[in-house]
């Protein structure tokens, strides 16, 4: 690194490698809504309206965060004709995360304070 860089012109892989797939980890699930589906979905298939009241996303946003899941591989989608409806599930790789949200619910809940 020149005299010239600052630490946000290099990655964080020269920052600290060790801590590269945690950063890929939370790019991929880190945003609310992504947490939201990620969460709602552990209790299995449903249909986009059904994850649209329970998580209290729009529309647009549902739409965005399951097309973004589906393309990381955590989320697939079924399409029935009969009548017309997508229903979304975890994948295998979604349902590897599931004890992962659930540690993080309970450090939550032990650590986060509601103040």
């Amino acid at each position: 690194m020149s005299r010239n860089s600052t630490a946000a012109e290099t990655s964080v892989e020269e920052r600290n490698p060790e801590a590269c797939p945690v950063v890929e980890a939370v790019e991929q699930i880190g945003s609310q809504w992504r947490l939201l589906v990620l969460h709602d979905l552990q209790d299995g298939e449903k249909r986009f309206n059904e994850i649209k009241r329970s998580t209290g996303a729009n529309s647009r946003t549902l739409s965005r965060v399951l097309d973004d899941l589906g393309e990381t591989g955590l989320v697939s989608r079924r399409v029935e004709e009969q009548p017309i409806a997508s229903y979304y599930s975890l994948t295998e790789k979604g349902e590897a995360l599931c004890p992962v949200l659930e540690d993080i619910e309970r450090w939550a809940t032990e650590w986060i304070d509601d103040t």
